[in-house]
């Protein structure tokens, strides 16, 4: 049988080429003594891969050879259009010497990333997880070199950039805030309590969540001589919030920062507390007068609305107070011209018969129902309960002792990165469903086509 050229191109001595139903397979071969026969026979040994006209020589156990070209994906069964992790980190600008170079940033990045997504918590980690599944790794890449040790790891993570890991990050996910529709983002802030390293601070940085889609659109580390007030106005430099309702605590509300937000098209909902004195007071009183809500003096731009939610063993009820009648509050407090309603909620808990009560105040640039304006500010804690506790929980991100240089700051984004194909995996895989994140992370370590499902996550 003639075969084509770009496959009898591979064919060396002691192989053999063979063309099964289409597909051309390379063998090794080679040639035993018969005693019946006396002859020789040929013996067919392993295989050596397979040979497509478009990739080559692909060796068996891998779905694609060598580097991966710029632009296309590792993942071969994925349309080159999408793109994946890899491709967007592994041209990220290498901090090593030449000399200590073997092993490629992609293949550091890949089983770095899997690893952490199958439970990994520190550096030996990763490196034992590299050994043992390092037939599974040299499916996507070479590692001609085996994988890397600790010590390796440790060094690549520590001189990464992490400020061009961010961005690249960010780019990564760009596109998904405009393909939510008009939902909540929640902005907050997490510390990593053992990233210190003697008198040194800890970790603190602040997210932004799209809470519908429990995907963390990007980050933006504290400074350690400042806070939150300065990191959100940087963040808010480069997210985009138009069409959006950007939910963010106490901390976070000052009036440039609601500035900020509608100059961008978008829309915010701020907690309020003490941190704006007057403001808060005012508001506070506001809802205090029994004679705003009592069917005489019943103003026609107030709403209110009322919830009940049981679960858990508690029963809640909230009842949500909203206002628009805000002509004394513009000439009382002029920096706040953004403004276009005040909320009070009234909490009411019980739990085995003890009862608490709580009320919270809000302010916002929206001029919508009670609630609307309720289920977005519920929406708000899905940033504590769907990321910063999936975090501590799950990820064990609290006890992580990776502390020196930049590798604090890199793992933390490298974890929101294992936290979205995760929760992307969920929502797109059926049998995901009902999964909790620490249990798919454990599907992932024990089953490799699990793993390989979750890796291959588009986000859009």
């Amino acid at each position: 049988m003639t075969h084509p050229e770009w496959a009898l191109k591979y064919k060396t001595k002691n192989t053999e080429l063979r063309c099964i139903k289409g597909k051309y397979y390379l063998y090794n071969i080679t040639s035993v003594w018969s005693p019946e026969k006396k002859r020789t026979k040929k013996v067919t040994l392993d295989q050596v891969g397979t040979i497509s006209e478009e990739y080559g020589l692909i060796p068996t156990g891998m779905k694609r050879k060598g580097r991966i070209p710029a632009g296309e994906s590792p993942f071969i069964d994925i349309p080159k259009e999408e793109v994946e992790f890899l491709d967007k980190f592994e041209n990220i600008e290498d901090p090593r010497a030449l000399k200590n170079q073997l092993y490629s940033v992609a293949e550091i990045l890949l089983l770095t990333l899997c690893a952490v997504i199958c439970g990994a918590c520190g550096w030996s980690d990763v490196e034992s997880f590299g050994r043992i599944k390092l037939n599974y790794l040299r499916q996507y890449l070479d590692y001609n070199n085996g994988t890397p040790s600790d010590d390796t790891i440790r060094r690549f993570f520590r001189n990464l950039d992490p400020d061009i890991f961010a961005k690249l990050f960010r780019e990564w996910v760009e596109n998904l805030a405009k393909t939510i529709g008009s939902k909540v983002i929640a902005i907050d802030g997490k510390s990593s309590r053992h990233s210190f390293d003697g008198d040194g601070n800890m970790l603190h940085m602040i997210s932004a969540f799209a809470t519908e889609a429990r995907i963390v659109l990007g980050q933006e580390k504290v400074s350690d001589k400042s806070n939150e007030i300065t990191a959100i106005p940087k963040m808010l430099d480069w997210l985009d919030v138009k069409g959006h309702i950007v939910t963010i605590d106490a901390m976070g509300c000052q009036y440039e920062i609601a500035n900020q937000i509608i100059k961008k098209e978008g829309n915010y909902i701020f907690a309020l507390k003490g941190n704006q004195g007057n403001l808060s007071d005012d508001i506070k009183l506001y809802f205090e007068d029994n004679m705003l809500y009592s069917e005489d003096t019943k103003l026609e731009k107030t709403s209110s609305h009322i919830d009940y939610d049981k679960r858990h063993g508690r029963l809640e009820t909230r009842e949500c107070r909203v206002t628009n009648n805000l002509d004394w509050l513009s000439k009382r407090h002029d920096n706040w011209q953004t403004i276009k309603s005040i909320i009070e909620i009234k909490s009411i808990r019980e739990i085995k018969g003890k009862i608490t009560k709580e009320t919270r105040y809000y302010i916002s640039s929206l001029n919508i129902s009670a609630d609307k304006i309720l289920e977005s500010i519920r929406s708000h804690w899905a940033i504590e309960n769907s990321l910063h506790w999936v975090l501590d929980m799950s990820f064990n991100e609290d006890y992580s002792r990776i502390r020196k240089e930049n590798a604090p700051h890199v793992m933390a984004i490298l974890r929101h990165i294992a936290i979205n194909l995760l929760q992307n995996a969920k929502k797109n895989q059926d049998s995901f469903k009902r999964k909790s994140i620490a249990g798919l992370r454990r599907m992932c370590g024990w089953d490799e086509k699990t793993l390989d499902l979750v890796i291959s996550q588009k986000l859009l």
